[in-house]
């Protein structure tokens, strides 16, 4: 099946992904959304939007930071290709 995720994560469950994924690969190195997206399988392509969403939530809150071309850029302005990461000081 491609396309859409039957039964697709919720927010928080994507929120919890991608913190997962980014502690897991540790605060000196960053995760592209798409790992996050296809860490649910088949249809991974269907979640990159709610990723991108969750992402900036967990930006805003001072968890993360999304990059865009290595750099810390604000939640609000993400276009492009991204990537995510453990903001540097948050406990693991």
């Amino acid at each position: 099946m491609a396309g859409t995720i039957d039964n697709p994560p919720s927010a928080d469950e994507l929120r919890a992904e991608i913190l997962r994924q980014v502690i897991e690969r540790g605060a000196d190195k960053s995760i592209c959304p798409s790992e996050v997206a296809r860490a649910y399988g088949e249809g991974w392509n269907s979640l990159m939007g709610p990723v991108r969403v969750a992402a900036q939530a967990l930006s805003r809150e001072g968890l993360i930071d999304i990059l865009r071309k290595g750099r810390p850029v604000e939640p609000d302005a993400i276009k492009g290709v991204i990537r995510l990461r453990l903001r540097p000081g948050t406990p693991d």
